[in-house]
């Protein structure tokens, strides 16, 4: 979203925002009593949502059809005024028509958690990244973490979120990897579809963005992404044809980059053709912040809703109406959308209550989620579990792991209960682009599992100090982070701040040293041979140092397993640096006019020439060693696959037993992969499905995937549709994108 004079560091003086409270606490104590509720023939829920949107729309006069067309401006950064007095005071808010009934939407950024709760002040549950959740391949965990977020979101007072962000990794230097699900499609679809269900569970407007091929955030309002139909239709579309047709979102929100030379918001294939046409989506399409560019041209191409403001679809839309250069027909066409929305998800049948988040439930789903999506990446002569029993000294060192977990910033940034956890108290105000760090301890984690043993700590900012620490000690715990936000890209893949040196001075000290890793992206890891453990916690969430501690005890038997490729360096990536925008199409200078967003930055040109080869896509095909392969993860037990068995039909149906073969309970996940035949020219392998499967010590299961055929297709252009190639297709099985033992061939036509 598009970084307002706050978020970019402008300083607000305190008494302004002391006049700012009062006055939006002023608006809500003068709101009147809300009035009876219509009883038009819309409010009949026999009827669908269709139905309902229609009836509706007869009653509404043209003004009230342009209010729905388009935000009021941005409450939590604005003055109380009339049109926002009734918002919540989030990220954007459309007024409603009360006298038929239909509330207004109140939005906030919800990615891992509700956006912006201390402006009313509440709490709110961080969960872990998305990039955690996806490491868990759990779509029971994928629903739930979306069910907490809607949830607290209906407590707080909203009804409509914008998270639900699925674009893939195709540059894991990308500053928002922390909130997307990682770089193969069907899995990033499917557990966003998941999610997205869990949110409109509690009767609130789900979303998923950003639509589409927003992949880095370099330049991101100027870039004009160049890629092929049927590499983009493979790839990142597929990730939102899943999302969209699997969880049904009442939104889209377009990205603000052009795609093959117009403005996503304003880009007839992606959203008429696409997604309107070929998805059959039947909800509104929202800008993304100030991405909108155009009033006709982005009417006629899809876009129903304009956010935050109205530049384009306020006065301009009106008047455009009236002199028949927009018709009438197109106008209903978003307001029914809109509405159809809003019926779908339940916000007008169950309108806002707010209540009391409960913050020990909120605290137990993160911390499950997040013992999830941990990942064992390296674990030599069995140095985990830790044996509190056995332990006398352990070293915890770096990465502010006395205070608190690092989190992800920019329109994501859920609010610290207390503040920023490293700032003094009262000090720690969240700001845009700012570490901030969640008040849950990895070394009072550590200390409270291991009560007998002596616990010290040292901050790593000097490796010689660290090295002594860590020398003696019967365990050294290297916590090591990478920070990243909206608005920004990673330089590199490498760990700043020399924790490089730190780890490496460290594990040559004490052979007993373990890695966690706090970081969104891949790092590169020239330590890699060092320690004797790795483990990725990502970003934690609110009580993510319990997580972790479970894990490192043993109490928690890990099973996640990586949502993208970590390669040996940035030479290895299809791109070797990412392209950054010339200075005059880097960002506006000044208030930007609509007649300057109407003709945006000048573009600047990034070719995905790697085509539909993303992530371990591209290393297959390209034969690149990495230092860690999509859907690697290590556990506290083994597991053996046996009995491999593909039934063609329908769907293709891949059988096949897994067996705990080790003294824990576990839970494995299982990937299915198929390899295509030569004639349609693809990378190697390709995800077609998985799944999770929990064990006891030494039980066996069999196990059943369902493959749909779109996911054994490729995109023809020429036909502009998916085929099946005829020929023999590879099913292979096993625990990641290299450790495949089934293999069976059958034959597809």
């Amino acid at each position: 979203m598009k970084d307002s004079p706050r978020r970019a560091g402008m300083k607000i003086p305190a008494l302004i925002i002391f006049c700012l409270v009062s006055m939006a606490n002023a608006g809500y104590a003068q709101r009147p009593h809300p009035a009876p509720a219509p009883t038009g023939p819309w409010m009949n829920t026999s009827l669908s949502p269709d139905e309902r949107a229609a009836l509706v729309l007869k009653e509404m006069t043209l003004d009230e059809k342009i209010a729905l067309l388009h935000g009021v401006g941005m409450p939590t950064d604005e003055p109380v005024t009339p049109e926002n007095a009734a918002s919540n005071r989030g990220v954007g808010y459309v007024v409603g028509i009360p006298r038929l009934g239909i509330p207004g939407i109140d939005m906030s950024d919800a990615a891992y958690g509700v956006r912006s709760s201390g402006v009313n002040g509440r709490y709110s549950t961080a969960l872990p990244a998305n990039v955690a959740a996806a490491a868990s391949w759990d779509t029971d965990a994928a629903y739930e973490y979306g069910a907490l977020i809607g949830r607290e979101l209906r407590a707080q007072g909203f009804n409509m979120t914008l998270g639900g962000g699925v674009n893939i990794t195709r540059d894991p230097r990308n500053g928002r990897t922390f909130e997307y699900l990682g770089e193969d499609p069907v899995l990033a679809g499917t557990l966003v579809a998941r999610l997205i269900e869990g949110t409109q569970s509690a009767h609130v407007i789900g979303d998923i963005k950003h639509y589409a091929l927003n992949d880095q955030e370099s330049g991101r309002n100027s870039v004009n992404v160049n890629i092929s139909k049927r590499a983009a239709r493979e790839s990142d579309l597929l990730a939102f044809e899943i999302g969209v047709t699997q969880g049904h979102p009442a939104a889209v929100m377009c990205s603000y980059n052009r795609v093959n030379g117009d403005f996503a918001c304003e880009n007839s294939y992606l959203l008429n053709e696409v997604l309107k046409k070929d998805w059959q989506f039947p909800g509104f399409v929202l800008s993304d912040w100030g991405g909108t560019h155009s009033t006709e041209k982005a009417s006629a191409a899809g876009l129903d809703n304009e956010e935050p403001g109205h530049f384009f679809y306020g006065d301009r839309y009106k008047a455009a109406v009236q002199a028949g250069t927009i018709p009438v027909a197109e106008l209903d066409d978003h307001v029914r959308r809109i509405l159809r929305s809003m019926f779908a998800a339940g916000v007008i049948d169950y309108p806002r209550q707010r209540s009391v988040v409960d913050p020990f439930a909120g605290m137990e789903t993160a911390r499950r989620i997040e013992e999830g999506g941990i990942v064992l990446l390296k674990n030599e002569r069995a140095a985990l579990p830790l044996n509190a029993a056995k332990l006398r000294t352990i070293a915890v060192i770096g990465s502010h792991s006395d205070m608190g977990m690092i989190s992800g910033g920019g329109s994501a940034q859920v609010d610290p209960v207390g503040g920023n956890a490293i700032m003094p108290p009262g000090k720690g105000a969240t700001r845009w682009q700012e570490e901030i760090w969640f008040p849950t301890s990895p070394l009072k984690a550590i200390q409270a599992r291991a009560p007998k043993a002596q616990v010290k700590y040292d901050p790593g900012t000097d490796p010689a100090a660290a090295a002594t620490a860590a020398k003696g000690a019967d365990v050294a715990i290297v916590f090591a982070y990478e920070w990243e936000s909206e608005g920004m890209d990673l330089p590199n893949l490498s760990l700043p701040y020399h924790q490089d040196d730190v780890i490496a001075v460290v594990a040559k000290a004490n052979p007993h040293t373990i890695v966690v890793l706090e970081t969104a992206n891949p790092v590169t890891m020239p330590w890699v041979n060092a320690p004797a453990a790795i483990l990725e916690a990502w970003f934690a969430g609110s009580d993510g140092a319990n997580a972790v501690g479970n894990v490192l005890f043993g109490s928690v038997n890990p099973s996640g397993k990586l949502p993208n490729t970590f390669p040996k360096s940035e030479a290895d990536l299809p791109h070797a640096t990412i392209t950054m925008p010339p200075p005059e199409s880097q960002h506006f200078s000044g208030p930007a006019s609509p007649e300057q967003w109407a003709r945006g930055l000048p573009p600047f040109q990034v070719t995905y020439d790697e085509g539909v080869k993303v992530g371990y896509k591209w290393y297959d095909a390209e034969k690149k060693p990495v230092l860690f392969p999509f859907g690697f993860g290590l556990s506290y037990t083994s597991y053996k696959y046996a009995g491999l068995q593909v039934t063609p039909g329908k769907t293709v149906k891949v059988t096949f037993t897994i067996a705990n073969t080790g003294a824990r309970a576990g839970a494995e996940i299982a990937e299915v992969y198929a390899s295509l035949p030569a004639a349609a020219q693809e990378p190697p392998k390709r995800l077609v499905g998985f799944s999770k499967v929990k064990l006891d010590a030494r039980e066996k299961k069999t196990v059943t995937v369902e493959i749909d055929p779109k996911y054994l297709s490729i995109f023809d252009e020429a036909k502009d549709g998916w085929m099946l190639v005829p020929g023999d297709y590879t099913i292979m099985v096993g625990g990641s994108s290299q450790d495949l033992p089934l293999k069976a061939t059958v034959s597809l036509k």
